[in-house]
């Protein structure tokens, strides 16, 4: 009998049924490849489901999870937690100590399990706060409870009738999960979301990718506690693709030559900056290997789909493919067919620059209170167009609002924000869920974002800005990382900006420019400031005069999460990095 998917932990069954993969998951392990099979995948969950009945775990109590790195015990944990009736709570890793009180009180959390060292660390300190009762590990620590034992405890199966009756009484409509946004402002929210809600997002988002069912490979490295990268790994499971987890971003490219996925999700940021350091290296090249080099990036930056661009451009395309990118695909494995972006605006650049690599990222739209899944490109059957975020997939209903904003109903919308009622009428009114983002419909169907609504502002002029539009244009230049527009009720728009300090530092050297290569030397150049104006310049020609910028200031400081300036998904904390810099706004408008 086929395994029919209502809730989370049927994929595994799923997968069992129908492929029976000899590695659903690997991890690196102490240098090494470490696989299990489906087979393996099941019957670890079922032990942990026994051993979290045998620790008293009943129906609708929270379990956190909070790891550093993506990992096979995360999934086995997942679905050795949902199996049981109660919730699965993940936590990012890198938010503050308070954050992490603040959502195990939240979540009423009652057991935690935890990576490694550093997080238990985190956690030990604020664990008086709380109301756990234990933290367990994955990675073996002296002294501290272990994962294992919780294995250890559940090979017994005199409980297994238990495990079977609280699956059986476990409904699509249930809570499956608490995903607390990273929040720009305020405290994080929890987001409810039930076993419809995200399977459905995955049996939808499954029509729009071109996997080789059962053969191919995924590598995973956003994080899972994000929503995305969760999705992404029950449609895996659900494709038969066999997931390996990366160490770090910082062995991305090391990995995907030892792995040679087929498949890989991330947000723009880690794009930039694979493409940054791709530029980087074209950079160091002299001659006609750089002529040629730049030659192919520029032809690469011209690309549209479908040949529109007329068969002299295919056949460049070809010999740039052979010459040049197949080097490119070469660095993240050389077998590379698809990508795929959400969480905030791709830039077109490289939309357009991957796609000509052979390596198209298929950017999609969703947010957490959707699971995530609204929108995605696919390149084929022509459902595929630059600088959109695709088409909507199917069951889901979106209406653009007068004001523009995004409406979005279906199976999908969450079950509303944990303990807040008031927050959740906020956003779902009828049957819809308001998104607080813009946007619009080609005529082809394509939806563009093109703004968030609590992202304008208004100048004492009366004229409306929308920050993301002039940030996303800016960020299109390799002098600029990242950028944030200001000005709301001053009289004119103005930014913070963080150089690419490697790229600028890679200019300075091949300029032979007699500047000093520190971060604080950088910005108090006149010769840098006056060559990102020139890319400011350049932006401000696609804007009215009202939205131009008038003023920016550079930042010493690379932007990053652990300093506060991001959040765990790399969007930025406007109202932090605004006081993070008050006297640079200060120095624009009140000197």
């Amino acid at each position: 009998m086929a395994v029919e998917i209502t809730r989370l932990f049927d994929f595994p069954y799923y997968q069992l049924e129908t492929y029976n993969l000899e590695k659903a998951f690997t991890s690196k392990i102490n240098g090494s490849w470490k696989s299990i099979t489906t087979q393996e995948y099941v019957d670890q969950a079922n032990r942990i489901s026994r051993g979290l009945i045998n620790l008293g775990i009943k129906p609708n109590d929270k379990i956190a999870v909070i790891s550093s790195t993506n990992r096979t015990e995360w999934n086995i944990l997942d679905i050795g937690v949902l199996q049981t009736g109660a919730q699965n709570v993940p936590i990012y890793p890198t938010i503050s100590e308070e954050d992490y009180a603040y959502i195990l009180n939240h979540s009423e959390a009652i057991y935690c399990f935890v990576s490694d060292k550093d997080v238990l660390k985190k956690v030990n300190k604020i664990k008086k706060e709380t109301n756990l009762i234990a933290v367990y590990t994955f990675d073996d620590i002296k002294g501290e409870k272990s994962w294992n034992e919780i294995i250890e405890s559940g090979k017994d199966k005199s409980n297994q009738h238990i495990l079977d009756e609280r699956k059986n009484n476990v409904k699509t409509d249930d809570l499956a999960t608490l995903i607390y946004t990273s929040g720009t402002t305020g405290k994080p929210k929890g987001v409810m979301l039930s076993h419809k809600n995200i399977v459905s997002n995955v049996l939808s988002s499954e029509k729009r990718v071109p996997f080789d069912y059962g053969k191919s490979v995924g590598l995973s490295f956003l994080p899972i506690c994000h929503i995305f990268e969760r999705m992404i790994l029950y449609l895996y499971q659900y494709c038969g693709v066999s997931i390996y987890f990366a160490e770090s971003i910082e062995k991305l490219a090391e990995n995907a030559q030892e792995v040679k996925p087929h498949v890989m999700t991330a947000v723009p940021r880690l794009y930039e900056k694979i493409y940054d350091k791709i530029i980087l290296k074209g950079e160091t090249l002299t001659g006609f290997k750089k002529g040629l080099f730049f030659w192919a990036v520029n032809l690469g930056l011209k690309y549209e789909p479908y040949g529109v661009n007329g068969w002299w451009y295919e056949l460049q395309l070809k010999l740039a493919r052979k010459l040049i990118f197949s080097k490119w695909q070469a660095v993240l494995g050389g077998k590379l067919k698809l990508m795929v972006s959400g969480s905030a605006a791709l830039q077109p650049r490289l939309t357009r620059v991957f796609a000509a690599a052979g390596m198209p990222i298929m950017e999609g739209y969703g947010l957490s209170e959707t699971s995530p899944v609204i929108s995605v490109n696919d390149e084929r059957n022509g459902g595929f167009k630059v600088a959109t975020v695709g088409k909507i997939i199917d069951g889901i209903d979106v209406k653009i609002a007068e004001n523009g904003e995004i409406l979005i109903k279906g199976p999908n919308v969450m079950l509303g924000y944990y303990k807040d009622d008031e927050r959740t009428a906020n956003v779902i009114k009828g049957d819809y869920f308001y998104s607080g983002d813009k946007g619009e419909f080609d005529s082809d169907g394509f939806l563009k974002i093109t703004g968030r609504t609590k992202e304008m502002f208004k100048t004492s002029g009366g004229k409306y800005v929308v920050p993301p539009l002039l940030e996303g244009e800016l960020k299109q230049s390799l002098f600029i990382e990242q950028v944030m527009v200001i000005g709301e009720g001053e009289k004119m728009p103005a930014a913070f900006i963080q150089p690419n300090f490697d790229f600028i530092k890679e200019w300075i050297h091949h300029k032979n420019l007699n500047i000093g290569t520190t971060n604080k030397e950088i910005v108090a150049s006149d010769i840098v400031i006056k060559r990102i104006q020139k890319e400011v310049d350049k932006c401000n020609k696609n804007f009215g005069k009202w939205e131009q910028i008038k003023r920016f200031e550079l930042t010493p400081e690379v932007w990053s999460i652990e300093d506060g300036h991001l959040t765990p998904t790399m969007k930025m904390k406007r109202a932090v990095i605004k006081e993070i810099y008050k006297d640079l706004f200060d120095k624009i408008y009140r000197s």
